[in-house]
């Protein structure tokens, strides 16, 4: 039990630390800005804080012994942005200045490493209070690039609070004084920039949202068109090609069961036509069939079928076969007790198998797939899945045709077609076909 929780630590933590996202791309304007505004705080703390170091040291008050007096200082604390730098301490301040601010160099290209970096050398600057005030300027710098850019956002987002802990932690002079007439404006002016920004996301997040609606009616509009256009098209071809051959075989017959007992060789030559009409019209269909699958890169190819008969159940491991000389491994697993079906019902459950094979050969490169043909009482399942992979350097972009014509296949004996990505990776097509009790 303690494994299990500690497992699902390890996955809740790793998936914390996941990252949400690439970084944005960098410019050069966007370096050359990080360079100006690290060079500025250094050149800002050191040229304010020299000139307040000399306008302290000149206030000074003498007595009649004219003895020198301490300094006079304010009662209350004035607001500074940057704090004095004493002479004696100006060298290391000017270093401990380079070692807070240059991180924000590289803010861009490691924003949550900066930020970490920064608040690991504000201690180092704990004795120099020029430095450990320009730390701050530069934590907030930090702080903000990393949640606004990095990918890491769990670590960016827990990292804020951290570093506002460390500076409460650390000397007063850490934090500028805020004086009391900027208070009101550091209030409203967060609030009118947050208002504004979530009415600007809202009014996207609406946007957005209307325009998936609208895609997804046009999608399916598409979709219904698509089916409607085949099933005419189908339609169309059956006919020109079955309606000829049928109605002459149908006069040819019944010619020849009217003269049977008359005219026993003028019927037989009857049922000769009869017999060479279902030839042709047998010929023509399977033509036509060709025609419609002409697109197909599939293992069997309908326009080369010539005049065997229709493949059934019985002929998966064929076609499996064929499917695995091209390289992709495929299982093939049957379970139930099988037993005799229409063969149109065969037929269909055979062009689901062909369909979805087809499409791995075409858009799964490297995949492995597995095939189930599962008899139950009342109903024929066919699964056909695979693990996922590449598309072959020649496959095109199918257009959907050939799982519409799997619909409109099962929709004749009332089965039902459903595809969709797997949880884990690759793709699964499941066909189901309800059957007579046996």
């Amino acid at each position: 039990m303690n494994v299990a929780v500690a497992g699902r630590l390890r996955t809740g933590l790793r998936l914390l630390l996941r990252p949400s996202g690439p970084l944005p791309p960098l410019s050069w304007r966007g370096q050359i800005f990080d360079v100006i505004v690290a060079l500025s705080l250094v050149l800002a703390a050191v040229m304010e804080g020299n000139d307040r170091g000399a306008e302290r040291r000149s206030v000074v008050v003498l007595n009649d012994s004219d003895l020198p007096m301490p300094p006079i200082r304010p009662p209350h604390p004035v607001a500074e942005p940057f704090l004095p730098i004493e002479d004696y301490e100006i060298g290391w301040t000017v270093v401990m200045l380079l070692v807070v601010v240059l991180p924000l160099v590289f803010r861009r290209r490691y924003p949550l490493a900066v930020l970490w970096i920064v608040l690991g050398t504000a201690p180092l600057a704990h004795d120099y209070n020029a430095a450990l005030r320009v730390s701050f300027y530069a934590c907030v710098i930090a702080a903000y690039t990393a949640a606004v850019y990095s990918p890491y956002r769990v670590p960016a987002l827990a990292s804020l609070p951290m570093a506002a802990y460390l500076y409460t932690q650390l000397r007063e002079p850490a934090v500028p004084t805020v004086p009391e007439n900027a208070v009101s404006f550091l209030i409203l002016i967060p609030i009118g920039v947050a208002a504004n920004g979530l009415r600007r996301w809202k009014r996207r997040a609406d946007e957005d949202r209307a325009r998936l609606s609208a895609l997804e009616r046009e999608q399916a509009e598409a979709l219904r068109r698509a089916a409607e256009h085949e099933r005419a098209r189908i339609a169309r071809e059956l006919h020109d090609v079955v309606t000829h051959n049928v109605s002459v075989m149908v006069i040819q017959a019944g010619a020849a069961r009217k003269i049977m007992p008359t005219s026993p060789g003028q019927a037989r030559e009857a049922l000769l036509a009869v017999e060479a009409g279902g030839r042709a019209a047998m010929a023509e269909l399977r033509h036509v069939m060709g025609l419609l699958t002409m697109d197909s890169d599939g293992p069997e190819p309908a326009a080369t079928a010539g005049l065997a008969p229709q493949p059934g159940l019985d002929r998966l491991g064929a076609l499996v076969q064929r499917v695995r000389d091209t390289g992709i491994p495929v299982e093939l697993t049957v379970t139930g007790q099988p037993r005799p079906l229409l063969p149109g019902v065969e037929l269909t459950a055979y062009r689901v198998v062909q369909e979805a094979l087809t499409n791995t050969v075409k858009h799964a490169t490297g995949a492995t797939a597995t095939v189930l043909v599962e008899y139950r009482t009342d109903q024929l399942r066919v699964e056909v899945s695979d693990t996922g992979g590449g598309p072959d350097v020649s496959a095109a972009n199918g257009n959907g045709r050939g799982l519409i014509g799997l619909r409109e296949r099962l929709a004749v004996y009332g089965g039902t077609l459903h595809t969709g990505r797997r949880l884990t990776d690759g793709y699964r097509v499941t066909a189901e076909i309800p059957l007579e009790a046996p």
